[in-house]
């Protein structure tokens, strides 16, 4: 069986980061370990939350895996709340890469052309130096701006634009790179990749629903894994991580007691287990 390590924090409630990643990569017939960057009572969009940092721990943990000759198919990264856990993170890809397998980072950072509370340009610029070793990135428009230090644009940009901007993002040192959000103003709403080793480009969109629901990055990030893990190439990937997310959506809105802090993704795994055979 092969074996992810998803390195973020954990929300005890809130359907994102571990409690997503965890479930949906295991889908997969994927054993799914973690490294906990954090534990939270609830996601940070709760009025009240609890935090308790685990930086500290990082390093022990990894260096008891790699004294027990554990190895990876995989490593994703998500959140990462520090330059110190970033610093860390990074010796952690130098410890268990090979080259058997990859490295997924997803920045999460910022949204909507802002940086989340607490972040600066100087960490996103060390984010960037965190995707360069990166096989595959995952950033959105905001993200990708700040980490290559252009203006943000949110609106009227063409394929051109969003094409030279996948460039400039694999020029960090990825070898592949994925925008995520993308909208050309036609009602439709998706994904766009690039391959720099083959100069391919890859993209999928579907419909843009009227509404957006906290965590659904996490979910179209962790899907991505599994599907790469499993042997999927990147257009394949790219496609059930955005269907199964925009099924978890669905099911969402369908449902007039759903929770306002997440997706019912739980509802769409027989969706996802179809959609993967």
């Amino acid at each position: 069986m092969k074996r992810i390590l998803t390195i973020q924090d954990i929300s005890c409630v809130g359907k994102c980061s571990l409690t997503v990643a965890l479930p949906i990569i295991s889908a997969f017939g994927v054993e799914t370990a973690v490294m906990p960057t954090a534990v939270l009572s609830t996601h940070t969009a709760f009025n009240n939350f609890t935090f308790r940092d685990l930086t500290e721990d990082l390093d022990e943990i990894s260096n008891t895996w790699k004294k027990e000759n554990i190895t990876f198919d995989g490593l994703y990264t998500g959140y990462l709340g520090s330059f110190k856990q970033l610093e860390i993170v990074s010796n952690i890809f130098d410890k268990f890469k090979s080259d058997k397998n990859f490295i997924l980072v997803d920045p999460v950072m910022a949204d909507n052309g802002k940086l989340y509370k607490g972040f600066d340009k100087d960490f996103a610029l060390r984010m960037a130096s965190l995707c360069g070793k990166a096989d595959i990135i995952v950033p959105n428009l905001t993200e990708a701006s700040y980490m290559l230090n252009v203006p943000y644009v949110d609106s009227g940009y063409n394929k051109n634009y969003i094409e030279n901007l996948l460039k400039k993002l694999t020029d960090l040192g990825c070898k592949k790179a994925v925008l995520t959000g993308v909208n050309f103003g036609d009602g439709l709403l998706g994904v766009y990749g690039y391959d720099s080793q083959t100069n391919e480009y890859f993209f999928y969109f579907r419909e843009h629903l009227p509404q957006s629901f906290h965590g659904t990055g996490d979910v179209f990030a962790s899907t991505l894994c599994g599907a790469l893990t499993i042997g999927k190439d990147l257009q394949q990937a790219l496609e059930i991580a955005v269907d199964y997310t925009v099924e978890s959506i669905y099911l969402t809105i369908k449902n007039p007691d759903h929770n306002w802090y997440g997706v019912d993704f739980e509802n769409a795994f027989p969706f996802l287990i179809n959609r993967i055979k």
